[in-house]
């Protein structure tokens, strides 16, 4: 019988939580940054030279996975765990922050969103029921349901219809998700900066029910000021004895500052990113060490 899924809070300080999530492949310890391995690698590192770091649990990317090699591909070959050697939980993204990237090749509605590849222009349609497929084939432990995310700045009227189709999309990728002992389904609370649509967004969320719940649509353009501005709030509205998710954040004083407001997870390819153009963060700013 598949363990299930599941998640401790241990501790905690002031709004600060430590913990661990459990799964099948095994324990993640919170507050957790996942290395993010794009294309099915942590670029410049091996997985040995990755999990030395201390990581728990990488993630990968699915709209570059479903492209190329494809989830069909990596399915037959034994899943994304075997494909990248990597033996420890696997969380997938749905695709939908890099389609939102895509402004000039997709085309948006309420099936989902029709895009064209980057890499050869041809077309395809991602949608709630094609990014759980997508997840499932590549074998991922932590799956996100599918979301439309709005860079910021954006006007309140394309913020609360964008968390609106998003919060149908989660009840789809909900129903798509099934019955996946020792699998989880992150939902994504949307809404901006608004502090009211956030809310109406973490209870839709709530009334769905998910294993985990992350904090999207941050990070994409707002500044540093105005993300912890909402993070002073909208973590609180999501489920207290549930894992709590922050995309797309990896600055060292972004990390601190989200652990301090209650994430327990978050996730950016800056580390391994600065690593290979020779940058150093220390407590007196960034150096380029190829130019010391």
């Amino acid at each position: 019988m598949t363990a299930p899924f599941s998640f401790s809070l241990n501790a905690t300080s002031g709004r600060a939580r430590a913990g661990v999530i459990r799964t099948p492949r095994g324990d993640i310890r919170t507050p957790a940054f996942m290395p993010v391995g794009t294309a099915a690698t942590v670029k410049a590192m091996l997985p040995e030279s990755v999990a030395a770091t201390g990581a728990d649990i990488l993630l990968g990317n699915t709209y570059h996975l479903m492209l190329r090699p494809t989830a069909e591909r990596i399915d037959r070959l034994g899943g994304l765990h075997r494909f990248m050697n990597w033996q420890g939980p696997i969380l997938t993204d749905s695709g939908g922050f890099q389609v939102m990237s895509l402004a000039e090749l997709r085309k948006l509605t309420e099936e989902g969103v029709q895009f064209r590849s980057h890499i050869d222009g041809s077309k395809h349609l991602l949608s709630p029921e094609r990014s759980m497929e997508i997840q499932r084939l590549l074998g991922s432990d932590i799956v996100m349901c599918f979301d439309e995310c709005p860079a910021l700045p954006a006007d309140r009227t394309r913020i609360a219809e964008s968390m609106e189709l998003s919060m149908r999309w989660a009840r789809r990728s909900r129903e798509a998700f099934g019955d996946r002992p020792g699998h989880a389904l992150f939902g994504i609370q949307q809404g901006g900066l608004e502090r009211d649509l956030r809310g109406q967004s973490a209870e839709a969320l709530r009334e769905i029910g998910f294993e985990g719940y992350a904090v999207g649509g941050l990070a994409v353009g707002e500044g540093q000021a105005a993300m912890f501005d909402c993070l002073d709030y909208a973590p609180d509205m999501l489920p207290q004895d549930k894992p709590r998710y922050l995309m797309g954040v990896g600055k060292p004083d972004d990390i601190v500052g989200a652990v301090k407001r209650g994430i327990d997870m978050m996730d950016c390819v800056r580390p391994s990113r600065s690593g290979r153009i020779g940058q150093v963060w220390t407590r007196r700013g960034q150096l380029n060490i190829k130019n010391a």
